[in-house]
């Protein structure tokens, strides 16, 4: 059996798979990223494949890819957002960044020292790359294309938490890169090391993060949309650009020394809100979801095949049951915490707690940290990390549409006056997007929206 061939046979299927199986999927309990494992699992097994992926020796190369995929898929989110940046208004997404994100690092942290005998820096490590939502792998719970309503308050709050938590979670990597070089050179103690994270990994890459993005996504959003007639890129109605605004959002803010991840969501969400009702943006988000899904399912099937060729073979059954405990007490007990202070029923409250998926951009924040610095427990990290992505992708993808379903159920069940988007923490009544979007009254949804955020303004 060629090699080549068998692997061009599996692209193929993969390739497919995108445009065929979510439709196939679509009313059942299962997902495309399950499909895309076990693809990679039986294709490795196989004899006469090749040499399986191995996640560890080819570290340099995961880094790389996964970068590539999160960051399309955090110009995606950013640009399907339709409900305006505001304190009030992304209230949820706030509370789950500055609360639960934190809690769940040092609950992560806490677990992976006592249960695992993880050292600091390893145990900070694996809180970084483990608590953020995962903006790739949470595309079936977020929100739909831009305009097409349905944004309540369960998937704007995952989509808008994925799209920040990716770049926020890296001072926490930084931090566990520069305690382990501490602890190299002999002094695990705060000195100038810490000052000099702080000043540059939480301060100055944040702001320039923040600045760059949304500079860069002003001034695309001229080029795309401000400029004279048959000079708009918006009049080409070429969904690549989308490519062009993720690189050159990301690369300019690297190469200021910002972070790029936060950057693209920043100026993704600027450029969206140029010129909110243009449907070109609906162009660069199918462009984007197209290119990430193609991307997302060579990385899971890479992943099937690292299973195959031993990626959890460091697995303990004390590392089993902390995995299980990241996912199914750490998040969900962080999430009700940090959004115990808002107007959401408790029900939405867990199902946002429970759903903070794991996946491709935990082998990135693995996968850079490994490769800036020694940590004798790599193959440890390496194998919890694989077995918490696994089971998020089987037990999430399993769950994501009945739960959905159930909840989209209930909230059809209730008078519209009794139903809000939940951003309103002053309990104005607002109604929910999922309501609108079959009034019939012949509206546009951009309308609506406007309507609502200026309740929420007032």
């Amino acid at each position: 059996m060629d090699p080549y061939i068998t692997l061009l046979t599996g692209l193929g299927l993969v390739i497919l798979g995108i445009a065929w199986l979510p439709m196939l999927l679509r009313d059942l309990p299962l997902s495309l990223p399950i499909f895309c494992v076990l693809l990679g699992l039986g294709l490795f097994i196989a004899p006469g494949v090749g040499p399986d992926p191995d996640f560890i020796i080819q570290s340099g190369f995961i880094e790389r890819i996964t970068e590539l995929v999160v960051i399309i898929a955090l110009l995606g989110a950013g640009l399907k957002l339709d409900r305006r940046v505001g304190w009030r208004r992304w209230r949820t997404t706030w509370l789950l960044l500055a609360v639960t994100m934190p809690l769940s690092i040092a609950g992560i942290a806490l677990v992976g020292v006592w249960t695992l005998g993880l050292s600091l820096p390893a145990a900070i490590l694996l809180g970084a790359v483990l608590a953020p939502t995962d903006p790739v792998l949470a595309s079936d719970i977020q929100v739909g294309p831009p305009r097409s309503g349905g944004e309540d308050e369960v998937r704007f709050s995952l989509t808008s938490e994925a799209g920040l938590n990716d770049g926020l979670a890296f001072p926490f990597t930084h931090l566990a890169v520069a305690m382990a070089a501490a602890s190299a050179a002999g002094s695990t103690a705060p000195g100038w090391w810490t000052v000099e994270w702080f000043l540059d990994a939480v301060l100055w890459k944040l702001a320039v993060g923040v600045a760059v993005g949304w500079a860069v996504g002003r001034f695309l959003g001229f080029l795309v949309f401000r400029l004279p007639d048959q000079a708009r890129i918006a009049d080409t109605r070429e969904g690549l650009a989308a490519l062009g605004i993720t690189l050159v959002s990301y690369g300019v803010t690297e190469l200021v020394h910002g972070y790029g991840f936060l950057a693209v969501f920043v100026a993704a969400t600027t450029l969206r809100h140029t010129e909110r009702s243009h449907d070109y943006n609906e162009a660069l988000h199918t462009f984007s979801e197209q290119i990430e899904k193609l991307l997302m399912m060579v990385v899971l099937v890479l992943f099937g095949g690292a299973i195959a060729g031993g990626l959890l073979s460091s697995l303990t059954w004390s590392a089993v049951l902390a995995g299980l405990a990241f996912l199914f007490v750490i998040r969900p007990v962080a999430g009700m915490i940090g959004l115990a202070g808002t107007r959401l029923p408790w029900s939405e409250r867990a199902v946002i707690g429970f759903f903070g998926i794991r996946g491709i951009g935990s082998f990135y924040y693995l996968a850079y940290a490994v490769n800036h610095t020694e940590l004798a427990e790599q193959h440890v990290l390496w194998a919890v990390t694989g077995f918490v992505v696994a089971v998020s992708i089987l037990v999430h993808g399993i769950s994501v549409t009945p739960v959905m379903n159930r909840l989209e159920a209930r909230w059809r069940r209730r008078e519209p006056r009794d139903v809000g988007t939940g951003a309103d923490p002053d309990g104005v009544s607002i109604r929910s997007p999922m309501y609108e979007a079959d009034d019939g009254d012949g509206g546009k949804a951009e309308d609506r929206q406007r309507d609502r955020e200026r309740v929420l303004d007032d």
